[in-house]
């Protein structure tokens, strides 16, 4: 177990910020000094933007320790949460500022969803891997061209920054940071009284649309979109297609990198997953049946894929996501198709 028994956090908050970005990581680090006895703690600090209370993205209201204009204690680990406010905050200097001063002296400084566009802000990301929530991931890419962006990625560590994805992957980080300062056992103990995972499996692809590259409605390429998307479980080829375009291979490659930066292969295969998941979280289908349906090699083909693709079987992903009380008429629970 690492040595030092007291870690001294400061967490930012600021108007919109999203409660459960420093909810979640506050309950996580305060179970460290319940469950080792007063042995081992984290002594965590609010620190304002603004002087006064601040009020959430739901409405709670914090009035936090210290503000980023008062003097502030040495602070190991800096977390900045995120929270639709950021986009009002994230440039301001004062806090560019503050967090450039605290980058010089702190082990960690971290980021919680899109609270990473404030340290983009300070210069702390260029030539970093990072990540966002998925839905924010074009803006920041925008943004802040020099990051290095793993869009499916749930936390990423790069040096002394860490970044997450959004909302409950705070607790992600949370336990990631007791892992290092009091050891597995300590991260994995409160995983248990959490109820969480330690590491979950898989990444945000879980969670975001695949097919968020539909071409314009008045382009050439969205009529042999939509032809893909209806017929996922017919066998194609990029001449086949092309062919059905009236275009060469090569141009049709070349419009769909253009207008939906990804090749014609990568687009319906995303479909296909897409669709697969729809009928996991849906219905009772085995998984030859939804196999068939979208177009892939049979039930280990999909398994294949699902695991490349979104770290996670489907039968798992079935298990998580599926609508309570969903079923289909086509119901067939036999257990060599599940």
């Amino acid at each position: 177990m690492n040595t030092m028994k007291q870690i001294k956090i400061g967490m930012i908050v600021f108007p919109g910020f999203q409660l459960l970005d420093i909810a979640g990581p506050k309950d996580a680090f305060a179970e460290v000094k319940v469950l080792s006895q007063g042995e081992c703690q984290y002594e965590m600090l609010t620190v304002g933007t603004t002087r006064g209370s601040v009020q959430s993205s739901s409405g709670l209201t914090v009035v936090p320790d210290r503000t980023i204009f008062d003097l502030c204690p040495h602070f190991d680990t800096v977390i900045v949460p995120g929270g639709l406010g950021i986009f009002d905050t994230f440039d301001d200097p004062a806090l560019s500022d503050w967090l450039k001063e605290q980058y010089k002296h702190a082990r960690r400084l971290s980021a919680i969803c899109n609270g990473l566009f404030a340290l983009g802000s300070a210069g702390l990301i260029n030539d970093r891997v990072v990540t966002t929530h998925w839905m924010d991931v074009p803006r920041l890419a925008a943004t802040f061209p020099r990051a290095r962006i793993e869009p499916d990625h749930v936390y990423v560590k790069d040096g002394s920054v860490y970044t997450t994805a959004g909302v409950t992957a705070g607790i992600d980080l949370s336990l990631a940071m007791i892992e290092e300062d009091f050891g597995r056992k300590m991260a994995l103990d409160v995983a248990k009284y959490l109820i969480v995972y330690l590491r979950r499996a898989g990444g945000q692809s879980q969670f975001s649309p695949l097919l968020e590259t539909q071409a314009a409605p008045d382009s050439q390429i969205v009529v042999i979109q939509q032809y893909m998307l209806d017929n996922l479980a017919v066998e194609q080829t990029l001449a086949s297609l092309a062919e059905r375009a009236h275009m060469s291979a090569r141009n049709l490659t070349r419009l769909f990198m253009k207008e939906c930066g990804l090749s014609p292969a990568l687009f319906l295969n995303n479909a296909r997953i897409d669709a697969a998941r729809r009928y996991l979280e849906s219905t009772d289908l085995p998984l030859r049946d939804i196999a068939r349906r979208c177009g892939f090699d049979g039930a280990e083909g999909l398994r294949r894929t699902f695991q490349r693709r979104l770290q996670i079987n489907p039968a798992d992903y079935r298990s998580r996501f599926r609508s309570a009380g969903s079923h289909d008429r086509t119901k067939n629970v036999a257990a060599e198709g599940r």
